[in-house]
């Protein structure tokens, strides 16, 4: 009889309340899990996140490097016309001065030539020799 009392009394709400406990336990322990698995979610958004916009910053700093190296290459390729044009012009400068100055030499050699004539011919039309 004691028995059954102490076991009325005593032990089943010991092991009610024990019960309690370990449910509030497991509980306790399926709700960190699932907390742990909700930061685990969260730690794999963020994680991807913070991929993605590394991929764009370095896409962006990609297309900013390209885009300098095509200005660089236009501002070259701009200069370079624009040094082979004043070679050209100047080319054509040097050959109108090479033409006029043989056009003046030309007409200077003519007038130089036929005053020698005159002044050699001069003295023998008048009759005599000088």
């Amino acid at each position: 009889f004691f028995f059954i009392f102490l076991r009325w009394a005593f032990w089943r709400p010991l092991e009610r309340v024990l019960a309690e406990r370990r449910a509030a336990t497991e509980g306790a322990h399926r709700e960190a899990d699932q907390l742990l698995g909700q930061a685990d979610e969260k730690l794999r958004h963020y994680e991807e996140a913070l991929r993605r916009a590394r991929a764009e910053i370095y896409r962006q700093q990609e297309a900013a490097r390209q885009q300098a190296l095509d200005e660089r290459a236009r501002i070259l390729r701009d200069t370079r016309e624009k040094a082979n044009q004043m070679v050209r012009q100047a080319k054509l400068d040097i050959a109108n001065d090479v033409a006029l100055a043989k056009k003046e030499l030309e007409a200077e050699s003519r007038r130089l030539a036929e005053e020698i004539t005159r002044t050699l011919l001069e003295p023998a039309r008048r009759g005599g020799r000088a």
